[in-house]
């Protein structure tokens, strides 16, 4: 009995997590700093190919100067943010060469609405742009340098790339282009440099997994004078067993990103630091098929100059093992 009022329980809020689908730059482009491989989820990692497509639901409507909430038009700009709807579809297909070895490509679909108001010689012009196209792909590659066989603690390094295959130009119905941060990719290649820590943890009768990884991004040129921001990114989270195929997530996930460079980027307001804390549920189908679902909440935010800023976001997805 008690393990189906468990189960009853997480459903809720699963389907309240999926439901309600209906990080971070001065006008938006944002995805959520968000660790979805299975072995951070506590789940089966042998050799094989695994696919996972992730939705996700970030609105920046909430103007940020630093750490306090502002209005919209609250600091004198040539453009006033109003809000950037991003609806991505991120997939990722990831293959276990060997349990040392592993190499992973993530797509992104990018689906972004953005408004804000041009202010030209005393008028207040609104504009939008509505944008759905192909992200910045990643392809990254993984090795396991040592394996505790007491603790069964694993650790080892990342190494990638993100591409420079998304747009840097797209344009209204007006013909206006984007601004830099806004189009669906950055046009820079960026070297992708990381380390993981995954092993169990031990909670009396329960047994349930830890991870840490900490990844750098550094781009390594620059497009038509705009080069973004180094990005370092850290997660730490668990999965704790509810029932036989319930599991509860918790994550702490942090984002410092320096500041924009170059002609076309907007250096006073673009950088800054981020903590999230992400509660989430996955539910396990088959040995080869799991759903999960999170939210995150801010728990720190600081930003450069005056930038949208998100109150919540959201993400669901599916992973199957081939």
């Amino acid at each position: 009995m008690k393990s189906k009022i468990l189960s009853a329980c997480a459903l809720i809020s699963f389907i309240g997590l999926f439901t309600a689908l209906a990080a971070h730059a001065s006008c938006g482009a944002a995805f959520c700093t968000l660790n979805t491989h299975w072995e951070s989820q506590g789940a089966w990692t042998g050799t094989g190919m695994r696919l996972d497509l992730r939705y996700e639901y970030i609105d920046l409507d909430q103007p940020l100067a630093g750490r306090e909430r502002v209005p919209v038009g609250a600091l004198p700009r040539h453009h006033d943010e109003t809000r950037t709807l991003n609806r991505n579809l991120v997939a990722t297909l990831d293959y276990s060469i060997s349990a040392d070895w592993g190499v992973s490509v993530t797509a992104p679909w990018v689906d972004r609405r953005h408004w804000h108001i041009h202010n030209h010689h005393g008028a207040q012009l609104p504009e939008s742009w509505d944008i759905s196209e192909l992200g910045d792909m990643r392809v990254t590659a993984r090795h396991g340098l040592a394996s505790d066989g007491e603790s069964l603690n694993t650790h080892g390094v990342i190494l990638g790339l993100k591409l420079p295959t998304g747009k840097t130009d797209v344009v209204n119905d007006d013909g206006d282009p984007a601004e830099r941060t806004l189009q669906p990719g950055s046009g820079t290649t960026d070297a992708i440099i990381g380390m993981y820590l995954n092993g169990p943890l031990n909670f009396g009768t329960q047994i349930a997994s830890g991870f840490l990884q900490a990844q750098v991004q550094y781009p390594l040129n620059a497009r038509d004078d705009f080069r973004p921001g180094n990005q370092y990114l850290f997660d730490l989270g668990m999965s704790y067993p509810l029932s036989p195929a319930w599991s509860g997530l918790m994550q702490l996930n942090t984002q410092i990103k320096d500041r924009d460079r170059g002609g076309e980027a907007e250096p006073l307001d673009s950088g800054g630091s981020f903590v999230w804390l992400s509660p989430g549920l996955s539910y396990t189908l088959s040995r080869a098929a799991r759903i999960y679902g999170f939210v995150q909440l801010p728990l720190y935010q600081r930003v450069n100059g005056l930038q949208l800023t998100p109150g919540w976001t959201a993400a669901a997805g599916a992973s199957w093992r081939f």
